[in-house]
């Protein structure tokens, strides 16, 4: 490893930074530091090595031929230490990670946490509620649960859930809901970012799909159903951002039609790895928990 005293190693991380990223600018972000200082790293490690390592193009930085070979081998040695320091930091079998959504979390997750605690007294959980895919190698996380189609690169994915979503209302609302078409009646509460729109829930009740008179738009989740229990509007709801609602009776199912989004909740975990114990513990209880929601309430 002599070779490694000929260049900083903060000049290899910059050149390798520079070469995935293609430009100063994503380097500095991804190193946590400035444009100024990836770019004197880049000239210094240039300067160590004795050649040019990148074409300074409009475009970007660019490899230039001869460097490549290195640039790759760099890539694959940065990976291997990423992954060796997250081997290092690995917490002992006590302690459960899970990466989850916010609105996951608060609606479904937490009101449930004691029966985990009650079947698991041995393993505590730390909940890190972000929208953002983990890296399983150098966040710390051993689990991560997901809304989506399940082809995400770099893990592994098992259908715990398929999503299906269905209207929702406070109870005084719902005593105006005949039959399906009588949603139209009533104003909407819009999730902004939503993956589906009301089209998908009125072609599985056989209803014309049309527009419907929009009382408020959110841009989360949490907030429209906060606003339907309110008596604001009908909302259109899925399994586990209902289920605690329905159960308190702050909400009504009016109808027992049920549409699916070609999406579902998936269990997260590191691609080709073996989940420990206290991972496949959480597994088959969630499992059980999600189970129960399967048939309208």
């Amino acid at each position: 490893m002599r070779n490694l005293n000929l260049v900083h190693l903060n000049g290899l991380r910059a050149l390798e930074a520079v070469a995935r990223l293609g430009s100063l600018q994503a380097a500095a972000a991804e190193l946590g530091v400035s444009i100024g200082a990836v770019s004197q790293q880049v000239i210094k490690a240039e300067a160590q090595l004795g050649q040019p390592v990148f074409h300074r193009l409009p475009k970007g930085m660019v490899p230039v031929d001869a460097a490549r070979p290195m640039l790759a081998r760099l890539s694959e040695g940065f990976q291997s230490l990423s992954e060796a320091v997250g081997i290092g930091r690995r917490r002992d079998e006590t302690l459960l990670t899970i990466s989850v959504a916010p609105v996951f979390a608060a609606r479904f997750l937490v009101h449930r946490l004691d029966r985990f605690s009650a079947l698991h007294p041995d393993i505590r959980l730390r909940i890190d509620a972000t929208t953002a895919m983990a890296d399983f190698v150098t966040d710390g996380v051993d689990l991560g649960i997901r809304v989506g189609a399940g082809k995400w690169p770099g893990v592994d994915a098992q259908l715990l859930l398929p999503q299906l979503v269905f209207p929702v209302c406070a109870p005084a609302l719902a005593e105006k809901l005949k039959e399906p078409k009588d949603v139209l009646q009533l104003p909407a509460i819009i999730d902004g970012p939503s993956m589906f729109s009301w089209d998908v829930w009125f072609r599985a009740a056989g209803i014309e799909p049309r527009p419907m008179a929009v009382r408020h738009v959110f841009n989360e989740a949490s907030l429209c159903l906060d606003a339907t229990m309110a008596g604001e509007g009908v909302m259109l709801a899925w399994q586990t951002l209902a289920a605690y609602a329905l159960d308190q009776g702050k909400l009504v199912e009016p109808f027992s039609i049920r549409a699916a989004t070609g999406f579902g909740h998936y269990f997260v975990t590191r691609a080709g790895s073996r989940p420990p114990a206290k991972v496949k513990a959480f597994h088959t209880w969630l499992k059980a928990e999600l189970a129960a929601l399967e048939e309208p309430r």
